[in-house]
């Protein structure tokens, strides 16, 4: 039974003999999603330093490069292993494409994240991916992004993505799945690219259009959703830091049913200022979890204080014993795809597809 509260101490299931390999691999979210639906994964491609040595810290890869995507891709060094996999996964940074970003104002140009990281032009990298899995020639290619990809002038990247994978030789198609419909304590959308190699495919084939096909593959999730009062923490320490005083003022004159701190910041001021820090209610689902450095996103609403550790854990369906090192558990978190969810996709991926090739 796959569970959001768990360990790692515990230990993974019996391996199903499926092998996958993680690219932008961050702190491992997927890699311990595939681990706990059975899957072997045997190495991973990052490019921080810091989310790397979570990475090995936790996961104990057989294969570790760390090192930007573009130089990964052209190594004429790749263990035979890499050649025979049956997933490729991975989650090229998204922030380009985020609803909370400045989207088409950044398109193109070279950033950074805060760790340490080289300059890149994160909207390319989706294509460095598919460049890998060209010469990989995986099974199956997953990529995970954020909803934003959908919406927008982003749909231009998106029927280039199609295209780029229809070149690579793979049939590909997107599926958005929130995580608090498959057993994440969390509402987080999120948009799965995935996509099968066209050799193997026939068996799965259905008429998607007149003009066009696709393998079939359902991912339809329903789980009733857990409320936050399930793992609210009733006591103990963590990243219990004491609120900023701008936070603490609004927070003061808050009202029930506001979602946000702006909504106080609005009635006292006349200025939109706190929309970022968005208030937990007990009998809702946690709110998606975001990569903000001073872990100050989440408020809860009948407590004054921010999300703790121990509530950062299992909204991301974290194991409870995981070894964050030297990088800020709220922002790896937020950086990471939920466990439960990875798990939950690759489980249906290897009974409708891989067990049947």
């Amino acid at each position: 039974m796959l569970n959001y509260n768990w360990k790692l101490s515990d230990g993974y299931p019996e391996k199903n003999g499926y092998k996958v390999f993680s690219c932008f691999s961050c702190g491992g979210g997927s890699t311990m999603g595939y681990k706990l639906a059975g899957f072997d994964v045997i190495g991973n491609n990052e490019i921080d330093p810091k989310m790397n040595e979570c990475y090995v810290t936790n996961h104990n890869p057989k294969f570790n490069f760390l090192e930007p995507i573009q130089t990964f891709k052209d190594r004429e060094d790749l263990p035979p292993e890499l050649f025979n996999l049956d997933i490729l996964d991975g989650s090229p940074p998204c922030s380009s494409f985020s609803m909370a970003g400045n989207r088409e104002k950044d398109w193109g140009k070279e950033k950074k994240f805060r760790e340490g990281q080289s300059e890149q032009v994160l909207d390319t990298l989706f294509f460095d991916f598919i460049d890998l899995a060209k010469r990989l020639q995986p099974k199956v290619v997953i990529a995970e992004n954020v909803k934003g990809l959908l919406m927008g002038d982003a749909v231009k990247y998106v029927r280039k993505i199609n295209s780029e994978f229809e070149k690579a030789g793979y049939y590909i198609q997107h599926h958005l799945l929130d995580a608090s419909k498959m057993g994440v304590p969390q509402r987080r959308e999120r948009v799965f690219f995935i996509a099968l190699r066209k050799d193997l495919a026939e068996p799965f084939l259905y008429q998607k259009t007149m003009f066009d096909v696709e393998p079939e593959l359902k991912l339809e999730f329903n789980e009733k959703p857990i409320l936050f009062r399930n793992i609210k923490e009733k006591s103990g320490v963590g990243l219990r830091k004491k609120m900023y005083p701008f936070h603490s003022r609004l927070w003061d004159l808050r009202e029930f049913g506001d979602s946000d701190m702006s909504s106080a910041s609005v009635r006292s001021t006349g200025k939109k200022i706190g929309f970022n820090n968005n208030y937990v209610y007990e009998n809702k689902t946690l709110n998606t979890i975001t990569a903000h450095k001073d872990n100050a996103s989440n408020v809860l609403f009948d407590e004054k204080r921010y999300l703790s550790l121990c509530e950062y854990i299992k909204g991301g369906s974290f194991p409870s014993d995981y070894d964050f090192q030297k990088v800020n558990p709220g922002y790896l978190i937020g950086m990471s795809v939920p466990p439960l969810m990875t798990a939950k996709i690759a489980e249906q991926i290897k009974l409708q597809w891989l067990d049947k090739l």
